[in-house]
Protein backbone atom coordinates (compact mmCIF):
# COMPACT_ATOMS: atom_id res chain seq x y z
CA UNK A 1 0.00 0.00 0.00
CA UNK A 2 1.10 3.43 -1.16
CA UNK A 3 0.88 6.86 0.43
CA UNK A 4 -1.95 7.61 -1.76
CA UNK A 5 -3.72 4.45 -1.11
CA UNK A 6 -3.28 4.73 2.29
CA UNK A 7 -5.15 8.37 2.01
CA UNK A 8 -8.01 6.17 0.44
CA UNK A 9 -8.05 3.70 3.41
CA UNK A 10 -8.12 6.34 5.79
CA UNK A 11 -11.34 8.13 4.17
CA UNK A 12 -13.44 4.67 3.33
CA UNK A 13 -13.08 3.97 7.40
CA UNK A 14 -13.69 7.38 8.39
CA UNK A 15 -17.44 7.67 6.20
CA UNK A 16 -17.73 3.77 7.21
CA UNK A 17 -17.42 4.95 11.03
CA UNK A 18 -19.11 7.56 10.78
CA UNK A 19 -16.93 10.38 11.68
CA UNK A 20 -16.66 13.72 9.57
CA UNK A 21 -13.44 15.36 8.66
CA UNK A 22 -14.21 18.50 11.10
CA UNK A 23 -14.39 16.01 13.99
CA UNK A 24 -11.05 14.26 13.29
CA UNK A 25 -9.48 17.05 12.02
CA UNK A 26 -10.23 18.93 15.64
CA UNK A 27 -9.34 15.94 17.59
CA UNK A 28 -6.18 15.10 15.74
CA UNK A 29 -5.76 18.39 15.05
CA UNK A 30 -4.73 18.73 11.28
CA UNK A 31 -6.12 20.71 9.23
CA UNK A 32 -9.13 20.44 7.06
CA UNK A 33 -7.08 21.20 3.77
CA UNK A 34 -4.51 18.88 4.99
CA UNK A 35 -6.74 15.96 5.54
CA UNK A 36 -8.99 16.60 2.53
CA UNK A 37 -5.92 16.54 0.75
CA UNK A 38 -4.92 13.36 1.82
CA UNK A 39 -7.68 11.60 2.09
CA UNK A 40 -7.92 12.16 -2.11
CA UNK A 41 -4.70 11.29 -2.96
CA UNK A 42 -2.97 14.76 -3.58
CA UNK A 43 -0.90 15.65 -0.65
CA UNK A 44 0.79 13.76 2.20
CA UNK A 45 0.96 14.40 6.19
CA UNK A 46 3.58 13.87 8.31
CA UNK A 47 4.15 10.23 10.41
CA UNK A 48 3.38 11.53 13.78
CA UNK A 49 -0.03 12.36 12.04
CA UNK A 50 -0.93 9.42 10.65
CA UNK A 51 0.16 7.63 13.59
CA UNK A 52 -2.72 9.80 15.57
CA UNK A 53 -5.03 9.43 12.55
CA UNK A 54 -4.61 5.38 12.61
CA UNK A 55 -5.27 5.55 16.38
CA UNK A 56 -8.31 7.63 16.26
CA UNK A 57 -9.80 5.22 13.48
CA UNK A 58 -9.09 2.50 16.60
CA UNK A 59 -6.41 0.83 13.82
CA UNK A 60 -2.53 0.12 14.41
CA UNK A 61 0.09 0.06 12.16
CA UNK A 62 2.22 -3.25 12.29
CA UNK A 63 5.07 -3.39 10.39
CA UNK A 64 6.00 -6.78 8.71
CA UNK A 65 8.39 -7.89 6.12
CA UNK A 66 7.85 -7.13 2.29
CA UNK A 67 6.48 -10.36 0.99
CA UNK A 68 8.29 -11.68 -2.68
CA UNK A 69 5.06 -13.28 -3.74
CA UNK A 70 2.58 -10.56 -5.71
CA UNK A 71 -0.54 -10.37 -3.51
CA UNK A 72 -3.75 -10.83 -5.27
CA UNK A 73 -4.66 -7.04 -6.00
CA UNK A 74 -1.04 -6.93 -7.32
CA UNK A 75 -2.17 -9.76 -10.43
CA UNK A 76 -5.38 -8.19 -10.86
CA UNK A 77 -3.41 -4.67 -11.83
CA UNK A 78 -1.10 -6.80 -14.52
Amino acid sequence: MDFKEFGYFVKKIRKEKGISQRELCEDVQISRATLSAFENGKGEVGFRKVLQVIDYLDFELSPREKSLFPTLEDLQNE
